[in-house]
Formats: C-alpha cells, sequence, structure tokens
C-alpha cells in the first residue's frame, strides 16, 4: 500500500481492552527523552540521528536490521554509578557491569576502561572477559550451574570472586582449589524470598526458582557452614539478587534487612563477621514514557542508607556493597534500527506494520510481553497517528515487536523505524529462528560509527550445519 492510501485519522484505539494503549502523543515527531540515549536528535530533514551520525546514513553503510550503541551514553551510565558511590577502592570497585545484558569485546574494553568490574556467568562470557585481558581480579563468576572446567578456568584466571550457587559446586570447587594449592574468595548467593514486582520468568529471590539458598529454609545457613569446613574456599560475603526491571525500591529494603540479618547470625554462629554484602542488579529502566525509574545516585544513596541502617541495628560493621546494574548501563544506549516492509490494514481491527526484524533480534516481547517505544526515524511526518502493531517477518503469530505503536498513518515501505532501549537482553538472546541473520552491532560516538560485531552472513550458518 503507498502512503497517500493510508486512511487518516486515529486508528482502532477502541478495540483494545482495557483502556491499556497510551493515548497517542500530541506530536509523533517528537522524542521521548529518558527512553532514547542523550545524543538522539531529529534534525532538520526529519531524520534522527545518535552520536551525531543519521540513521539514513547508519542504514546505507551497516544495512537493517540493526543495533546501534551510543558510546558516550553507555560510558556516561557507568560513571555514574560509580560516582554514586563516591571514594572507593578502584581496585575493589563496588559497581561490576552484569554481562549477561550485552557483552562483545568492545563493551568489555569499555566497562575495563571506566574502572568497572564484571559479572560473568557462563564459560563463554568468562572467555571473552578474558580475551580482552579484563582485569581477572575485578570479574566475579556466576552461574547455577559451572561446570569443572569452567571453575579450573576461573581459578587458573584468578577470578576475583566465585558465587556459589549449590552444595554439590561447594564441595566441587573446594576440591578443585585444595588440588591446586589455591583459595578463591567465594560468596553464597541467598534467596531472601522476596517476591519482585516483575515478570514471573525473571523474579529471582522467591523460594520456588534454581538459583541460590534458600534464607527461610535454613539452606543459605548450612551453606555457610560447608563453606566455612574448607580451607580452600575463603567466604567473603554473601550475594542476593531479587529480580530484574524493578522500580519499587522497597523489595531492596526487605532483602537488605534479611540479608544483614544473614551476616549477624553468622557472626553469632561461627565468631566471624563477612565484609562483603552484593546486592545484585535489577533496577528497571524507561521502555515506555509511562516507566519512571530512578537514577543511579538515588539508588545507591537509599542502598547504603538501608544497609547501614540494618547493620547499625545487629551491631555490625558496615559492610562493603556491590551492585551488578546491567540494563540499566546498557539498555536505554541501545536502538534497534529496522526497516519497514509491508504496511497491513485490517479495517476494524489494527493495522500491522512489518520490519525486516522480529522475535530473532528481540524475543522480549514475545517472552516478557516487554513493552517497547519505536518512531518513525528517516523522516518526520505531520499525518494523523495510527495506532499500529509492528511485528516482523518470522513463521510466528507471536513475533511481535512493538505490540502497540502511535505512528504516522503515511508510514510505508522503505521507512526506517528506531525502536528505543534495545542494549540489554536483545542481542544478547538473539537467535536464529528461520535461518534468520543476527544483526550486526555498531557504536555511534562524535559523528564516527564503529562495527563492533559484523552482520552474520549464510556461509556463517553453513560453516556449522556438517551435514
Amino acid at each position: 500500500m503507498s502512503r497517500a492510501a493510508h486512511p487518516a485519522g486515529p486508528r482502532h484505539a477502541d478495540v483494545l481492552p482495557g483502556g491499556a494503549v497510551p493515548a497517542p502523543p500530541a506530536d509523533l515527531n517528537l522524542l521521548e527523552a529518558k527512553v532514547w540515549p542523550s545524543t538522539v536528535r531529529r534534525g532538520d530533514d526529519g531524520a534522527i540521528s545518535v552520536g551525531g551520525v543519521s540513521v539514513r546514513e547508519l542504514a546505507a553503510e551497516h544495512g537493517t536490521p540493526a543495533y546501534l550503541i551510543d558510546e558516550a551514553d553507555w560510558r556516561m551510565r557507568a560513571r555514574a554509578w560509580l560516582a554514586a558511590f563516591g571514594d572507593y577502592d578502584q581496585a575493589e570497585p563496588p559497581v561490576h557491569y552484569a554481562g549477561k545484558a550485552f557483552l562483545c569485546r568492545a563493551v568489555a574494553r569499555w566497562a575495563a576502561e571506566e574502572g568497572l568490574g564484571l559479572d560473568v556467568c557462563s564459560g563463554g562470557e568468562l572467555g571473552l572477559a578474558l580475551a580482552v585481558d579484563f582485569p581477572a581480579h575485578r570479574l566475579t563468576f556466576h552461574g547455577n550451574n559451572k561446570s569443572n572446567a569452567e571453575l579450573v578456568r576461573a581459578l587458573d584466571a584468578g577470578v576475583g570472586r566465585i558465587v556459589l550457587d549449590s552444595f554439590d559446586e561447594i564441595e566441587r570447587l573446594a576440591q578443585l582449589a585444595a588440588q591446586r594449592g589455591q583459595r578463591p574468595r567465594v560468596m553464597a548467593r541467598v534467596t531472601v524470598g522476596v517476591e519482585a514486582h516483575t515478570h514471573e520468568f525473571i523474579a529471582t529471590a522467591h523460594e520456588d526458582q534454581k538459583f541460590g539458598f534458600s534464607l527461610s529454609g535454613g539452606l543459605a545457613a548450612e551453606a555457610v557452614r560447608r563453606v566455612l569446613k574448607h580451607d580452600s574456599l575463603d567466604l567473603v560475603g554473601i550475594h542476593s539478587h531479587i529480580g530484574s526491571q524493578i522500580f519499587d525500591t522497597s523489595g531492596f529494603e526487605v532483602a537488605a534487612h534479611r540479608a544483614v540479618g544473614l551476616l549477624a547470625s553468622i557472626r553469632d554462629e561461627h565468631g566471624i563477621k563477612l565484609p562483603e554484602l552484593d546486592l545484585g542488579g535489577g533496577l528497571g529502566i524507561a521502555y515506555t514514557s509511562e516507566d519512571d525509574p530512578s537514577d543511579a545516585f538515588d539508588i545507591v544513596a537509599g542502598l547504603k542508607a538501608i544497609v547501614g541502617r540494618e547493620s547499625f541495628g545487629y551491631g555490625l560493621p558496615i559492610p562493603r556493597l556491590t551492585v551488578e546494574p546491567g540494563r540499566a548501563i546498557a539498555g536505554t544506549p541501545g536502538i534497534s534500527l529496522y526497516e519497514v516492509g509491508t504496511v497491513k490494514v485490517l479495517d476494524g481491527l489494527r493495522t500491522y506494520v512489518s520490519v525486516d526484524g522480529g522475535m530473532s533480534d528481540n524475543i522480549r516481547t514475545a517472552l516478557y510481553d516487554a513493552a517497547y517505544t519505536c518512531t518513525l526515524a528517516s523522516r518526520a511526518s505531520e499525518a494523523p497517528p495510527m495506532l499500529a502493531r509492528v511485528v516482523g517477518k518470522h513463521c510466528e503469530s507471536g513475533d511481535i515487536v512493538v505490540r502497540d505503536a502511535w505512528l504516522p498513518a503515511d508510514i510505508g515501505p522503505g521507512d526506517l523505524l528506531a525502536v528505543a532501549a534495545t542494549g540489554a537482553y536483545c542481542r544478547s538472546m538473539a537467535s536464529n529462528y528461520n535461518q534468520a541473520l543476527r544483526p550486526p552491532v555498531v557504536s555511534v560516538c562524535e559523528g564516527e560509527s564503529r562495527m563492533l560485531v559484523r552482520r552474520e552472513t549464510e556461509a556463517d550458518l553453513l560453516a556449522l550445519d556438517m551435514g
């Protein structure tokens, strides 16, 4: 359908239940600042730019779909988290970037250059960090089912912290460390029974899930006993992570109360005062105009106050506090850029705007019912708003990129569409569903673009196929 053939006026807003769809913005050409990287602008020609580079230029040079990262914005957010802690020992940074949000060699280097620690939760993430000579003492190794090979690699590299997640792992690591004459610093991951206000699949501190040692069931206390029996393990603290995309920080208050209570019980039972407390990450970002996240300074001030108050109440020294922002650093600096392929109007229902990517490059909408903001990126439009569903090109009815989006009614094939806040988890969770080729990752900064991860090719897929 040509742009001129699109019906004018707001469409289909009355067919969606519960009034869940936000009202159309007053001007579709205006950008909601909090969901976009700080350098995003709409130029005089109507096209948006990021890092001083027009999306038209980026699409011409790198193709679509593509992941874009505003490097300056990424680094700014990393610095803000560190600055929020004030003075700290640079050898032991209180902020560890959660690499699972998105990790490549360039991003690992950014984290190292900005003075962050780095959390890895697989052998692959550990290998990538070591490949760029990330300071091993600033690495924390997570995972609920680490293999012996992974543990040996962590020991050989001198990883700063290994987070223990099961009784089996305690015994295996103790034996492996003893065989090598090493004494790694370890933390016990504790599930504190806090139900984070988030999707079921990303709430990680309630009892019925695979991570950590239950506090209420006495497993956390038993884990501490077992670790302390081994001279080859140096227990330095406990770890708690209550979920992801959390806006209600009251959950952290409950988690901190229970975690510091465990530190007090460890002191009372064993006569030791563990010096460290890692409260994990999980702080949310703005995906839509309705989201209202706190900034790093408010979050850190609140966590420090909570832990300080609880420690004072138990007569404990304040432990060294560590946090693990991943999405809160990487999410907003990232944009997904697509080209519109078809526009299908279903009268009385909705309009489907299909793009050249989909659930293979952003599974979060299908998996978590995640909401996103998008905009016509290659030009401005004075056409009236149209309520649309942005979908991908996969053979799957659940292949949805943005469930409900107000777009100009003249959007059509060849237009560029930008989706905000896709810097975390989209590339990390990308797949080759339908033999799709995963998009490139391109950094933009000060008017220049640089390929970080190249686009996959059919040759890449066929090279793995031994048929």
